[in-house]
């Protein structure tokens, strides 16, 4: 089910009228990056949290099969809402990535998996354990809006989201 590797400076360059019509957007460059896998894509399920990682934990305790989470974690940098264990699960279950509109913690740990991690920062604070957030809802970040299903890239450039699956 995960995506062929692919540019994203080539996609964007490949798609102008997917780029004019909407349908292929790039995110704001706000994210650092984490974890081995610098490029990575998939088809995207959406999060949205504040502050708490219950939600988070719970998707990655499921089978990714090449899919990458999109966590709208409302761009806090009061404390962390993923660390080292859930990111380990995720590349255990075959999650090829996770992108964190807010913070991380456990860097270190994180940078020795195989999957690939964008979140704004690290912060050393843990999160809130209550289970607040929706599942499989439109989230806006860095700019751009996202829906479950869509299709995420990411490299070293940047971050591509795509209406559908784009060929190599």
């Amino acid at each position: 089910m995960a995506a062929l590797p692919l540019a994203t400076a080539e996609a964007c360059d490949a798609n102008q009228h997917m780029i004019s019509s909407g349908d292929l957007r790039a995110l704001q460059p706000i994210f650092q990056i984490y974890g081995r896998r610098q490029v990575f894509s998939g088809p995207i399920v959406t999060l949205k949290v504040f502050e708490d990682n219950v939600l988070i934990r719970e998707f990655l305790e499921e089978r990714g099969n090449g899919r990458v989470l999109v966590v709208d974690g409302g761009a806090s940098m009061r404390c962390a809402i993923l660390g080292g264990n859930p990111v380990q699960q995720a590349q255990n279950n075959g999650w090829a990535g996770i992108i964190i509109n807010g913070c991380i913690r456990d860097v270190d740990e994180i940078n020795g998996c195989d999957i690939g991690v964008r979140a704004l920062a690290s912060h050393p604070m843990k999160a809130y354990k209550k289970g607040n957030g929706e599942k499989h809802v439109p989230v806006h970040i860095a700019g751009t809006r996202i829906c479950d299903g869509e299709w995420l890239y990411a490299d070293t450039d940047g971050i591509l989201i795509s209406q559908s699956e784009l060929s190599v």
